[in-house]
Order: structure tokens, then C-alpha cells, then sequence
């Protein structure tokens, strides 16, 4: 029990800004991607919390548009942003393979990252700005959720990039199952508590697929950044759905 626990308080330090013990256990390192849905559970209550918060005050559209458009960047240290700022600059280049995995390492920001991230956040703004007044909040607490473990899924289930940090690191069959429980869960969860609005998870579904389906074939190979990249591409389109449905 205690290397879960240490496992979970891993996760979230890692991939979260908010705050948890500062721990370090080898002996959990290979456990941590299991947590990393609960941690966007997390994420993602305090995210509705932050709609009904808007809604409560009465906040310009504007407003209410811009701070729910950052949270989930601010949230994450802007972790995931940097993955898909490299990602983007790599399958953009329309280099050889080899040439693509330079790029992707290199700390340098290339324009088609600037334009990259310019786009999202323009296009972050706008579908919060587009929702509706009584739009279901609540299915902002299960799209992090679903990101994760598709996330969580990729990075155990595909083959790592040899300088990916999860080469090396065991990942046991089981974890496969306990992820894909968890997603069917999350996703129940948000058709029964939102309705029609747990088709904004659907979209969070294909939006990543098909993100991590052009990285992954373009860079041959799955790591951290493509995982960053793949996220902030489900998570736009879930917010997407959640504006237009």
C-alpha cells in the first residue's frame, strides 16, 4: 500500500502544480501512470468547481471564457503545452525521421510551435466563449479524466522511442486492464450525470486519437511529449463539443 500511495503522490507532483509530498520511490516509478487519471479527476472537479464559481458571480463572458480557457495549462505548470509545442514543430517540418527526433529534443521554439499555440489558445478562448449559460459544467470534472487514460494507455500499450524516460520502465499487462476499466467508468460516469453532454468525452476520445495517431506515425514512436501533444488536442475538441453541442 505504501508504494501506491508514494506512486500517487509521484504522479501528482510530476504532472500537476498542485501540491503533494515530495516523495521518491523506485519501487513505485513503474505504478505512477495508473494514478495518472485520478490526478486528472482532480483536475478536472476543480475545473467544474471553477464554472459553477463563474456562473455564481455572474462574470462577464469574457472573463469567465479566459479563466477557464487557462486553468487546465496553469494547473499542469504548462507541462503538456511544451510537449505539444515540440511535437508540433517536429511533425511540421516535414523532415526525415531523423531529423524530426532532432527537433523534438531541441529546447529552441520553432514558429510552427508559435503558431501552433497561438491557434489553441485562440481556439481554447473562443469555444468557452461560445458556450451556452446552462451548458452541464459538470462534464469539465470527467474530460481530464479521459485524457489521462488515454495518455496512460498510449504510453504503456505503444512501443517507446528509445529516448523516451519510459523505455526502460516495466509495464505489467494489468495496468491495460485497470486503465481501460477506468475509462469505461469515466466515461458512464459522464453519459449518466450529464447526458448529452458525455458526448464531449467522445470527442475528447477522437480528438486524441487521431492527434496520437499523427505523431506517433510521424516520429515512429511514443514518449512524453507526444502523450503532452495528443492531451491538448483531446481536450480542445472535448471542450468543443461541450460549447456546440
Amino acid at each position: 500500500m505504501k508504494t501506491y500511495l508514494h506512486a500517487f503522490a509521484m504522479c501528482q507532483s510530476m504532472f500537476c502544480a498542485i501540491p503533494a509530498p515530495q516523495v521518491w520511490d523506485e519501487k513505485a516509478r513503474d505504478k505512477m501512470l495508473l494514478f495518472l487519471p485520478i490526478v486528472g479527476l482532480e483536475i478536472g472537479a476543480i475545473w467544474a468547481g471553477l464554472a459553477w464559481l463563474c456562473r455564481l458571480l455572474n462574470l462577464p463572458t469574457m472573463i469567465a471564457a479566459l479563466i477557464l480557457s487557462a486553468y487546465p495549462y496553469i494547473v499542469t505548470g504548462f507541462l503538456h503545452l511544451d510537449g505539444y509545442m515540440d511535437v508540433t514543430d517536429a511533425v511540421k517540418s516535414w523532415r526525415d525521421l531523423e531529423r524530426r527526433r532532432e527537433i523534438l529534443k531541441d529546447s529552441h521554439v520553432g514558429s510552427f510551435a508559435v503558431i501552433g499555440i497561438v491557434l489553441l489558445m485562440i481556439a481554447q478562448f473562443a469555444v468557452f466563449a461560445s458556450a451556452s449559460n446552462d451548458a452541464n459544467y459538470l462534464i469539465l470534472i470527467f474530460i481530464p479524466a479521459i485524457s489521462r487514460c488515454c495518455s496512460a494507455l498510449a504510453v504503456t500499450g505503444l512501443k517507446p522511442m528509445s529516448t523516451s524516460q519510459y523505455a526502460d520502465q516495466q509495464k505489467p499487462k494489468y495496468h491495460m486492464v485497470v486503465l481501460a476499466v477506468m475509462l469505461c467508468i469515466f466515461l458512464a460516469a459522464g453519459f449518466l450525470l450529464c447526458g448529452k453532454y458525455g458526448f464531449a468525452l467522445i470527442g475528447c476520445l477522437a480528438g486524441y486519437g487521431l492527434a496520437l495517431h499523427r505523431a506517433y506515425k510521424s516520429l515512429d514512436g511514443m514518449n512524453g511529449d507526444i502523450s503532452g501533444y495528443a492531451l491538448t488536442i483531446g481536450e480542445l475538441c472535448a471542450v468543443a463539443v461541450y460549447a456546440l453541442i
